[in-house]
């Protein structure tokens, strides 16, 4: 990439856009592939299609050598960003529904604030961001404590923390790229470490498989390995070269929205009026804490590493 931010033009809108769909569906996916298959072997599965499809364009790209020489934090990449959060969206969706499920991930951005605020970055506290944080829990507090909370008891708060644990592995994630794994290319990285997520579950995936799987929950298990992970990374990878690591991840916001969507007319998920009013205001939170209210890029890319690591992950749910 050339040190300077290009702007978005046609091609740039269309990868946006194919990237706020398929890291916007994998919340139905997940919901419809934990109906028959155990978490485990949904991570197992999704994670080894993407990395058998990932892997000759890593090969291509001569990517595994740099990344096998910083193993250990490419494996505690892999554990934080993908062995963990994908085990807990699986189970937690096996409770809670999908489109509430794609929100609670979106708060990444709140948490990687918060974050970065511990780790002494002082812009946060900028007033646009601060608001933003303060705008942001609230809207959590109103989706889970709100009227008409779409899951009730203490297996539907227990899947909440779960999902809000996802947000905060999520956040926490870029930092070990932004300071350990900036030099290694991120296409090394990502097929690494879905190998070895892969082979780690696949024998828990095994014991823990009950039940023959139906059709429809086998068609979903194989999108997710093949559309939200694979053909996703390789587009998200051509949206950062077209218009930069600052601006790229802006789609994320779009997530929840189709997730939402579709939870709402495919499985045929409740809106609750705590949704309703948390879900605008969730989404405001997390665009003013990660942007400041603006998407303006920084001119050089060297002033961009501290902006990078407040962004969302390069993962979907």
């Amino acid at each position: 990439m050339n040190g300077i931010i290009q702007r978005f033009d046609a091609r740039a809108w269309v990868l946006f856009a194919i990237m706020a769909l398929v890291w916007g569906i994998p919340y139905l996916f997940i919901k419809v592939a934990v109906d028959s298959y155990s978490p485990a072997a949904v991570v197992a599965g999704r994670t080894l299609i993407g990395a058998v499809i990932l892997l000759p364009f890593a090969l291509r790209q001569k990517a595994l050598r740099p990344a096998m020489s910083r193993i250990g934090w490419v494996l505690a990449f892999g554990a934080i960003e993908m062995a963990g959060p994908f085990l807990l969206l699986g189970h937690a969706e096996q409770t809670l529904p999908s489109g509430l499920t794609g929100l609670l991930v979106a708060t990444v951005p709140l948490f990687a604030a918060v974050i970065a605020l511990g780790g002494g970055d002082r812009s946060v506290l900028r007033p646009l961001r601060a608001v933003g944080l303060f705008v942001g829990f609230i809207g959590v507090a109103v989706v889970v404590m709100g009227p008409g909370l779409a899951v009730e008891g203490g297996g539907g708060l227990i899947a909440i923390g779960e999902v809000l644990l996802v947000a905060l592995l999520y956040a926490i994630a870029p930092f070990i790229i932004a300071r350990k794994l900036h030099d290694v290319p991120s296409l090394g990285t990502i097929t690494l470490s879905l190998l070895a997520v892969g082979i780690f579950y696949l024998p828990i995936g095994l014991l823990t498989q009950h039940e023959v799987p139906t059709l429809d929950s086998t068609m979903a298990l194989i999108a997710l390995g093949v559309v939200c992970t694979a053909v996703a990374f390789i587009v998200f990878f051509a949206l950062i070269a077209r218009v930069g690591p600052v601006r790229a991840p802006l789609f994320t916001y779009v997530n929840p929205v189709v997730a939402i969507i579709l939870g709402t007319i495919i499985l045929g998920e409740s809106l609750t009026i705590g949704l309703l009013i948390g879900f605008p205001l969730v989404i405001l939170g997390c665009w003013l804490a990660a942007t400041g209210g603006t998407v303006r890029p920084p001119r050089q890319v060297e002033r961009e590493p501290e902006v990078e690591a407040e962004l969302p992950p390069v993962a979907p749910g």
